[in-house]
């Protein structure tokens, strides 16, 4: 969907809408004021197309302090992937709060706040979709090229809907269900806790089902929600919901028809043959290679709609290093702990699930043999001194692009970072933001899901395939990653790689050593995309996993997270912010942990 009209579309139509809502009538007014719309003026199915679009420009709107699309501020720096970053603990203090756990209440919760109010703005655009979509009849509301296109742009609507509850859900563990429905003085009067925790999953399935159901198997334009988007979503969905959580977050039992579902969701979109891994895992993550086989639905970002800076993302505006070549700000640095963990052993290629972060990898002389071996998708995803990053041999990382090596280390992010060579690149005051499509659904992740499901169903036999078919791409995607003839070390790749699939001779494929190994390949294919909190809370591990990776963290010196723990039963989800809770008069429920 990179098309002008989108863009622009979405543009005007975001500083107009929120005075959409506000507006009545006025006797004493004679002339309306230049950029504000009425109700009326959106009552033709021209209008509310635009309405449409400005609601898929929702997806797109996050920063740094607000982050819901890439969730790299949640999912990474909350985990073990990554550190906060920056100049040092003050700088971004919301965010230092955030990876000492204890430090975040529901007073200072400045980033959750922020993410709470933007997530709503974009469920906002959805529903006034939604309304002027219901004053339609299907006769009513026709479109060039759309057979039933008010169901259909319902059925997109309500993918979106779903989609921004299933980021609020994640995170709140009870946010408030806002239907299109209600009017303003209604919305006042409804509590976060109308609805139990299964059955607020089962509202946001049902948005992905009713997708299923009418969404249409492909779009002309790229970046709509289609049928299989819908089924993915409804796969992710389901997997969340069958681990059962008590009211401190414990999993307390597994739900063995939700994953039946998940396994059926995952074949719909597998066996529609539209999908399929990318040969690179590298081409993910790299500008000129969007919306390929593997994206099954994701943020279309572009940078040449004519207006100063494009529609491009700024969410990750923070991350780039100090290489001269962009100069600021040095977030979101990789952990110890993370690149540790793509150690191989090198006899048989598979993970060092119990020994790997014994020692350290941090010298140059450590990726490389007899020291040590690695699996290649550590050079797709860090930044490490003395390495070319990202992939260009003539653009070679060097310590002094790490703002702060003292206390946050030397390696770096790169899956979402571009080089400074990219056309894709805006620049705005100190921060950058590109144009590369940020993935929502991955084709990677559907086939994880339903290896997590098969696993759990005792059926460990028929997921380890499907870890292989993972482990064979990244084995495969070595060609970026090794210096090209003509270079001193033609030939040799970045690290030492060896990796090897899943066998009979290498590991016993028992249910409890499969969980670990699906855990494991979550950790790396994912690895600084930020699922990573979420996978340890959905597991029920987090507390166990987290306060162990602190222990190590803080013998091993690493000051900054002297202040750190994670509190089991409190800690698996943000507070529900109080200024919400106040502008309610208390109405709102506060999570476990939290209360004042």
């Amino acid at each position: 969907m990179k098309t002008n009209q989108y863009r622009k579309t979405a543009r005007t139509l975001a500083s107009m809408l929120a005075f959409a809502l506000l507006l009545s009538c006025s006797d004493f007014l004679d002339v309306k004021p230049y950029g504000v719309v009425t109700a009326n003026d959106l009552n033709s199915v021209a209008k509310t197309e635009e309405l449409i679009l400005a609601a898929y420009a929702g997806l797109g709107n996050s920063t740094w302090n607000s982050s819901y699309t890439s969730d790299w501020v949640w999912g990474s720096v909350r985990s073990d992937d990554a550190y906060k970053g920056g100049s040092g603990v003050a700088d971004q203090g919301p965010l230092n709060q955030l990876e000492q756990y204890n430090l975040v209440t529901p007073v200072n919760s400045g980033y959750p706040a922020a993410t709470w109010i933007a997530v709503y703005s974009a469920v906002s655009r959805v529903n006034l979709a939604l309304q002027h979509l219901d004053k339609f009849t299907d006769a009513e509301y026709t479109v060039q090229g759309v057979t039933n296109a008010r169901t259909v742009r319902t059925a997109e609507m309500k993918f979106l809907r779903g989609h921004f509850m299933f980021i609020l859900k994640r995170l709140f563990k009870y946010p408030v269900w806002v239907e299109h429905t209600l009017t303003k003085e209604e919305i006042k009067m409804v509590s976060n806790r109308e609805f139990t925790s299964d059955q607020l999953w089962d509202k946001i399935a049902a948005e992905f089902q009713f997708g299923v159901d009418n969404l249409p198997e492909t779009f002309t334009e790229k970046g709509r929600a289609n049928r299989y988007a819908a089924a993915a979503y409804l796969a992710k969905t389901r997997l969340y919901q069958a681990y059962i959580q008590n009211d401190n977050h414990q999993v307390t039992s597994i739900d063995a028809t939700k994953l039946q579902q998940v396994v059926t969701m995952a074949d719909l979109v597998i066996n529609s043959g539209r999908y399929a891994l990318v040969d690179n895992f590298g081409k993910k993550f790299t500008y000129g290679h969007e919306n390929n086989t593997e994206s099954i639905f994701a943020v279309q970002y572009s940078y040449d709609d004519g207006t100063t800076w494009g529609r491009v993302n700024f969410e990750h505006g923070l991350n780039y290093n100090m290489a001269t070549a962009y100069g600021c700000c040095s977030f979101h640095p990789a952990s110890q702990n993370l690149v540790n963990a793509f150690k191989t052993s090198q006899t048989t290629g598979l993970p060092l699930f119990d020994t790997f972060n014994n020692t350290e990898m941090k010298n140059p002389a450590d990726f490389q043999a007899p020291n040590n071996s690695v699996d290649p998708r550590l050079d797709h995803t860090v930044g490490i001194a003395s390495h070319p990053f990202k992939y260009d041999v003539n653009f070679v990382a060097q310590a002094s692009w790490s703002r702060t090596p003292a206390v946050y280390g030397n390696f770096l992010p790169m899956k979402e970072i571009q080089l400074p060579s990219c056309n894709c690149i805006r620049k705005g005051g100190a921060f950058f933001g590109t144009a590369q499509n940020w993935d929502i659904l991955q084709y990677n992740d559907l086939l994880l899901m339903k290896a997590e499901a098969l696993i759990e169903l005792g059926q460990h036999m028929d997921a380890r395939p499907i870890i292989n078919e993972i482990r064979e791409r990244a084995a495969n995607s070595v060609s970026w990653t090794t210096y090209p003839a003509g270079h001193a070390n033609a030939g040799q790749g970045f690290s030492n790689y060896n990796i090897s699939e899943y066998n009979d001779g290498n590991l016993a494929w028992t249910q409890a050593n499969a969980r670990t190994a699906l855990q494991w390949e979550r950790r790396l294919e994912f690895a600084m995309e930020s699922p990573r909190f979420h996978d340890l809370v959905r597991w029920g591990i987090a507390a166990d996993v987290l306060n162990n990776y602190i222990t190590t963290e803080k013998a091993r010196g690493r000051n900054h997270l002297n202040a750190a723990v994670f509190t089991l039963g409190r800690d698996e989800y943000l507070p529900i912010p109080q200024d919400e809770i106040n502008l309610v008069n208390g109405l709102y429920t506060q999570n476990p942990g939290y209360q004042q």
